[in-house]
C-alpha cells in the first residue's frame, strides 16, 4: 500500500468511524439534556406521604431516615430546601417533599440503553479513556491535516478550502464571544 495523504486520511477515518458517530450522537444528546437526558429517563414516579417536617430539622440524619423508610437503594448526591420544598437528589432518584403537607414525589431514573452509555463517552474521566481520547483528538488533527491535501485544482485547500476552513473557525467564535 502506498502511503499518501488520501490513504492516511481514509484509513484513520475508517478506524475511528464508530467513535465519530457515537461522539456526534452523544454530543447532540448532551446539548439537549435539559429537555431529554438519555442518562436519566423517568422509569417510575411514586407519590408518598410523610409526616410534615420542620425546616430546621432537615439534616443528614433526616435524609438517611427518609432514604431507609422509602427503600431507596441509591447514593445521595445533595439536598436543599427551597421555600417549603425539600429536594433530595440521588444518583438515580430525585425526591421532592412539601415540608408543610408531607406530600412527596419520588422519581426513579434509568439510563436509556445504548444512548445513555454513548453519552458517557463525553463525560468519562477514567485514566485510560482520557489517553484514548487524546489519541482520538490527535487522529482528528491528522484527518483534518491530510484532508487539506486530498483535493487538487480549483477545489483544493489552497484555492478555496482555506476560506471554508476560516469560516468554520470564525463561526463558533461568533457564538462563543458575541452571543453568550
Amino acid at each position: 500500500m502506498k502511503l499518501t495523504f488520501r490513504s492516511v486520511h481514509r484509513d484513520i477515518a475508517y478506524f475511528y468511524l464508530g467513535l465519530i458517530i457515537a461522539f456526534a450522537f452523544s454530543g447532540i444528546f448532551l446539548n439537549h439534556r435539559q429537555t431529554w437526558h438519555p442518562r436519566r429517563y423517568k422509569a417510575e414516579i411514586k407519590e408518598v406521604t410523610v409526616a410534615p417536617v420542620v425546616k430546621d430539622s432537615v439534616n443528614e440524619s433526616f435524609i438517611a431516615q427518609f432514604t431507609r423508610d422509602q427503600n431507596i437503594d441509591d447514593n445521595l448526591r445533595r439536598f436543599a430546601v427551597n421555600g417549603n420544598v425539600l429536594r433530595i437528589s440521588y444518583v438515580n432518584h430525585d425526591a421532592d417533599i412539601d415540608l408543610v403537607t408531607g406530600k412527596a414525589t419520588i422519581i426513579h431514573y434509568k439510563i436509556t440503553p445504548l444512548l445513555g452509555q454513548m453519552t458517557t463517552l463525553h463525560v468519562d474521566t477514567s485514566k485510560w479513556w482520557i489517553y484514548y481520547s487524546d489519541v482520538f483528538g490527535a487522529a482528528m488533527l491528522v484527518i483534518a491535516g491530510t484532508g487539506m491535501y486530498i483535493e487538487k485544482g480549483k477545489n483544493s485547500f489552497r484555492a478555496r478550502g482555506w476560506k471554508l476552513a476560516l469560516a468554520g473557525i470564525v463561526f463558533p467564535l461568533i457564538f462563543l464571544f458575541l452571543l453568550s
